[in-house]
């Protein structure tokens, strides 16, 4: 049978069976006649360890792993990984596996959107080839148009970007249909209502939590590691815990200017080859940020992480 990696801790992996659809479905029939677990039977996962052989090749499975099992006890939903299927991507930070994109929430107000961290958070998913999603929350306190100003800063960035509200349903539609039919990372500072937004786009996805916290026996509304949700057919959302910090990526000053897309149509048109946009004369990019075609913002950032990232490969040499 395979399925793909909920979540792993303490050298357990609870497996959320995915095919083949028959078999999927006389399991179900097994778990719905035993009693022993909450309607719906559709978010029971099967716990399971890893065979030695991967720890042999120094291989570890990851959340969102597509394996293969083998079932032990198939009334008590136990089973061991026999073997993880290729791997579509593997990021780093948070260590997950079989990504489509990496999606981001910041409220508009309260608080409000801090955009030095949301370059953080966008630097790091450009150098792990990770596509972008925003999602400007609670756009009804502050009306759209600053939420407006600040999707066609950010769509500059090659990130796609939505605007929503709880209160109104602004955006909620357009946000389910960037999420449906993919695994997507989501990630942003506490409070900025990750919960409510998809509560609102996904009824069903307060139930999936509820019954994976039934199965590992833990709160509800505490994510303390980093797990994988099936919310809908073929969606799925990892949740990670809140951030207020983000450190930069491992990288030399002189590649930042790469991970900026919007850097992207100025390249080799600046006076000097290998311009840092910085301090150098005759910078188009420099000009651009002038001009208006670059967000100042973004720019401003772009500074601060290239001193960041000049400091810390100096103290490398210290």
């Amino acid at each position: 049978m395979q399925g793909k990696i909920i979540r792993g801790i303490g050298g357990f992996y609870y497996i959320y069976p995915t095919a083949p659809d028959s078999e999927v479905r006389q399991l179900r029939q097994i778990w719905q006649q035993s009693g022993k677990y909450p309607e719906p039977v559709e978010q029971v996962l099967i716990e399971c360890r890893a065979k030695g052989i991967f720890r042999n090749q120094n291989i570890k499975p990851l959340v969102g792993d597509d394996v293969e099992i083998n079932l032990l006890d198939e009334e008590k939903a136990l089973g061991s990984i026999t073997m993880i299927l290729p791997r579509r991507n593997k990021l780093i930070r948070p260590a997950v596996a079989n990504v489509d994109q990496a999606v981001v929430v910041f409220a508009m107000s309260f608080p409000k959107p801090n955009l030095n961290l949301l370059d953080r958070f966008l630097l790091m998913m450009e150098t792990q080839q990770v596509p972008t999603v925003i999602c400007f929350n609670k756009c009804d306190d502050t009306g759209m148009g600053e939420a407006e100003y600040l999707r066609q800063q950010y769509e500059k960035s090659s990130s796609v970007v939505v605007s929503t509200s709880t209160v109104t349903g602004e955006g909620l539609e357009e946000f389910r249909n960037l999420l449906q039919g993919k695994t997507s990372v989501l990630a942003g500072p506490s409070g900025v209502g990750k919960s409510s937004v998809m509560n609102a786009i996904f009824p069903q996805a307060a139930m999936a939590i509820g019954d994976i916290s039934h199965k590992i026996k833990r709160g509800k509304h505490t994510t303390r590691h980093s797990e994988l949700f099936c919310i809908d057919k073929d969606t799925y959302i990892m949740d990670t815990p809140g951030f207020t910090s983000l450190r930069l990526p491992d990288i030399e000053k002189e590649e930042l200017s790469a991970y900026y897309p919007e850097f992207g149509k100025y390249l080799d048109q600046c006076r000097f080859l290998g311009c840092a946009h910085i301090s150098e004369p005759d910078c188009v990019v420099k000009e651009a940020v002038e001009k208006g075609e670059i967000p100042r913002s973004r720019y401003d950032n772009y500074k601060q992480f290239y001193e960041e990232l000049n400091q810390i490969q100096a103290s490398k040499y210290k």
